[in-house]
């Protein structure tokens, strides 16, 4: 994760079970499957499902459908929706990964390359902290009112709500929609969110160019790509953001929201790698599924700690709260 101001910024997440050939910045060898001229978009086979997506333009022009080329992944999968591929030259063979991406800790040491990268405790109780904030669809704002972020199929719709701020109505709603923009360009990038989004800003009678101006310095991390249009007499102001990664959303939980047994069987070794300390046994109880997710990935913590710790199935612990406690001798049988 990377942190700017105290703040959680971004939240990179890799597991040993993604696809190489869904993470940016791998190479892959392709075939043109389709060419859509109307949708200036070219649909590239890649070995996985579903197609790829190149746009069209002066550099695939002279592509024809059958070409084998080599492409590089500018932007991971979501759910139901291929790739984005640029260009790199021809190819030769069936699709598949030529090269991998770069490794996460090198991609995370580029967005800030003379900082010390921390890990340990510390670095795990700030991504928790990260990936509950990623998580959630309404963000307070300092003065008192809050910012509501919720993905649609279509688009990303945010709503910026007075909430208890005080004072002129008028000067309350600037004020609040002046906060919701910096929260907003954050949360979006720790979310890993992009597309087309559109801002309810509070309030009437906005001063467009100096929302504009905010919303530039704000989304500048993002660019190129970031692109702004008028706002219109509702308040409602669309913008539109490249997509680079998977949203963490997508990563985390199910396509009904709810977090996979993967995800809170992650959260569970950790904890226990964190209640384990130096030479303490520990043992977790856990909701079945939860617990057998976890004990498939365990080979993870026992190179961490050695076998000092346990992973039960329980049926009455709360799904997304295990139950972790010391592991007692006497307890073994």
């Amino acid at each position: 994760m990377v942190v700017l101001d105290e703040r959680p910024e971004r939240l990179l997440i890799e597991r040993a079970s993604d696809p190489p050939g869904h993470r940016p910045g791998a190479r892959l060898a392709a075939r043109v499957r389709r060419i859509e001229r109307s949708l200036l978009t070219v649909f590239v086979d890649v070995g996985f499902e579903p197609d790829a997506v190149l746009p069209l333009g002066a550099q695939t022009a002279g592509l024809s459908e059958g070409a084998r080329i080599e492409v590089e992944v500018v932007s991971a999968p979501r759910r139901e929706k291929g790739a984005v591929v640029r260009l790199v030259g021809p190819a030769v063979g069936e699709p598949r990964v030529l090269a991998a991406a770069a490794p996460l800790i090198e991609r995370l040491a580029r967005f800030a390359p003379k900082t010390e990268i921390v890990t340990g405790r510390a670095a795990r109780a700030a991504a928790e902290v990260a990936e509950t904030e990623a998580l959630a669809r309404v963000h307070s704002l300092p003065s008192g009112g809050s910012l509501a972020i919720e993905p649609t199929r279509a688009l990303i719709a945010l709503d910026v709500d007075l909430g208890a701020a005080a004072g002129d109505a008028r000067r309350a709603a600037a004020r609040a929609n002046r906060e919701a923009i910096a929260a907003a360009a954050r949360l979006l990038r720790l979310k890993a969110l992009g597309g087309a989004i559109v801002i309810d800003l509070a309030g009437k009678g906005h001063d467009g160019d100096a929302l504009k101006a905010l919303a530039a310095a704000a989304f500048a991390p993002d660019q190129p790509g970031v692109a702004m249009g008028p706002i219109t007499r509702f308040g409602l102001w669309p913008l539109v953001l490249p997509h680079r990664a998977a949203p963490v959303a997508e990563i985390l939980c199910t396509a009904q929201g709810l977090v996979t047994d993967e995800s809170l069987a992650f959260r569970l070794l950790r904890d226990l790698e964190s209640a384990a300390g130096p030479g303490l046994r520990v043992e977790a109880r856990a909701a079945p599924e939860v617990a057998a997710a976890a004990v498939r990935m365990d080979a993870y913590l026992r190179q961490r700690i050695g076998a000092r710790f346990r992973i039960l199935a329980a049926p009455e612990a709360p799904r997304d709260a295990p139950i972790i406690k010391p592991w007692e001798a006497h307890d073994d049988g």
